[in-house]
């Protein structure tokens, strides 16, 4: 894969998989009644833990893989198909939904409004399942230092544009109406299955050497 393929489907990946837009009116559900200085904190610390907890998963994720005794074509078809499944939540707007009822349920939880930077702006909704699939799949299929440091640098782009929107959320949020948002969405969902795909057949002729 060359390098600029690998650039443009990585950002593609990421930006899909977490998802910044549909990130902004969840974050402003989850501080809602906090200051401008309360929020930018919350922003900072979700950011760092979900920038930590991605970053491990890129440099020992194979690793891991390796002492657990799974191939990087059977994580590839397994990540594919999970990532698959994010795709057609998103399609069919379940997503959101499972965002929304996962914010609601921090709302009620958190007796410290810090405690929800945690649970569930960094884990899960910035480093959950599919985005840590995608990050290690993606390190897989890095040509070279060269497409690791790119693939770095994707990752930092990305989870600045999700802080940018944290910090921008209240006015994003009044220009994104329900339908805008079911639009961006659907047409996201779509490309995130595509690449989903293209990652199982990917990791379907590695297993099989065709």
């Amino acid at each position: 894969m060359i390098l600029t393929e690998f650039v443009s489907n990585a950002a593609a990946m990421l930006f899909v998989t977490i998802d910044p837009i549909g990130l902004a009116p969840v974050f402003l559900a989850l501080t809602a009644g906090a200051s401008s200085t309360q929020r930018r904190t919350i922003a900072i610390k979700a950011l760092a833990i979900s920038a930590t907890t991605l970053l491990a998963f890129l440099f020992a994720g194979h690793s891991l893989l390796k002492v657990m005794g799974i191939s990087q074509p059977a994580f590839q078809v397994a990540g594919g198909l999970l990532l698959f499944i994010i795709a057609v939540e998103m399609v069919f707007e379940h997503r959101q939904k499972r965002k929304a009822e996962s914010a609601e349920k921090a709302s009620d939880e958190a007796a410290d409004l810090s405690t929800v930077a945690v649970f569930p702006l960094a884990i899960p909704l910035i480093a959950g399942p599919a985005t840590i699939s995608a990050v290690i799949l993606l390190a897989g299929e890095a040509p070279g230092m060269t497409g690791s440091m790119a693939l770095l640098a994707v990752l930092a782009a990305v989870l600045g544009g999700v802080f940018l929107v944290f910090l921008l959320s209240d006015k994003i949020s009044s220009y994104l109406n329900p339908t805008i948002q079911m639009i961006i969405t659907r047409l996201f969902g779509v490309l995130l299955a595509a690449l989903s795909v293209q990652f199982v057949a990917d990791g379907i002729m590695s297993l099989f050497n065709i």
